[in-house]
């Protein structure tokens, strides 16, 4: 290899080397998701206390599993960049889908009750987390008022995550699920500040399907049949809502995004 080849070389290592590091050194306080992770509503000098705890990052690329089925619990992961899907293996080894998670979101929060994880955490996308060891974390709430109940919050919508699944595959036909589940999608987005009417599912037509509780070919039947009556655009993953309004009455509910 000649000098300049060695010295381009060299300087390209040294500039990805500088990017990955820079990537890694996001904090709490500059983190572009922190209004919807456990940062909300702390002081500086708390959220200085916080990143103590959350230095320990972990980047994951497509398929990587965070997580699995029987690790014990140690730790939450919150999420800054990139998607995952939350799985249940039962007892005859099928596997059901209960959750994709977004930026932002937690996982791990299944096996603090019983100090294992029930199910295992994979990623959609090339996805990164901020690592958070519990015990530290819980002794740093008894500490922090605001943080405590910022936990408490979590632990709440968690729950209230569960009833909405419950409620969306209860007696709800195939149709106002798909439906349902888009909305859900766009308005956690919009929460973000994305687009609510165009994003990327990151998730395959496979794992809608089985979170949904219906088959492969019925999701993409009912794609095709939501674009021809308007409602919505799909070019490969991504999605244009066309009619919100429209779409939100065929799913039972409201397009509010102020949840």
């Amino acid at each position: 290899m000649g000098i300049q080849s060695a010295a381009v070389l060299k300087t390209g290592t040294r500039r990805r080397s500088k990017m990955k590091e820079n990537s890694s050194a996001v904090s709490c306080g500059n983190c572009s998701v922190r209004r919807l992770c456990l940062p909300v509503g702390l002081a500086d000098e708390d959220i200085q206390r916080l990143e103590q705890v959350t230095r320990k990052k972990k980047i994951l690329k497509a398929g990587d599993v965070l997580f699995r089925a029987g690790d014990s619990f140690s730790n939450l992961y919150a999420i800054r960049s990139g998607s995952f899907k939350s799985v249940v293996i039962g007892a005859d080894g099928d596997t059901q889908v209960t959750h994709f998670a977004l930026p932002g979101e937690l996982l791990g929060l299944d096996g603090y009750s019983g100090h294992a994880h029930p199910s295992y955490a994979e990623a959609l996308e090339d996805s990164s987390v901020c690592v958070l060891p519990f015990n530290q974390l819980e002794g740093l709430a008894q500490q922090v008022p605001a943080l405590q109940k910022q936990i408490y919050t979590i632990f709440s919508e968690e729950l209230k995550q569960e009833n909405d699944v419950l409620l969306l595959l209860g007696k709800r036909s195939a149709d106002m699920r798909l439906a349902a589940l888009l909305l859900n999608i766009s308005s956690r987005y919009a929460r973000r500040g994305y687009s609510a009417s165009e994003f990327v599912l990151s998730m395959p037509r496979t794992d809608i399907a089985n979170y949904l509780g219906l088959t492969a070919e019925t999701v993409s039947r009912l794609i095709s049949r939501f674009q021809k009556q308007g409602l919505i655009k799909v070019q490969g993953r991504a999605v244009t809502i066309l009619d919100l309004i429209a779409l939100s009455e065929l799913a039972g509910t409201h397009c509010s995004y102020e949840n």
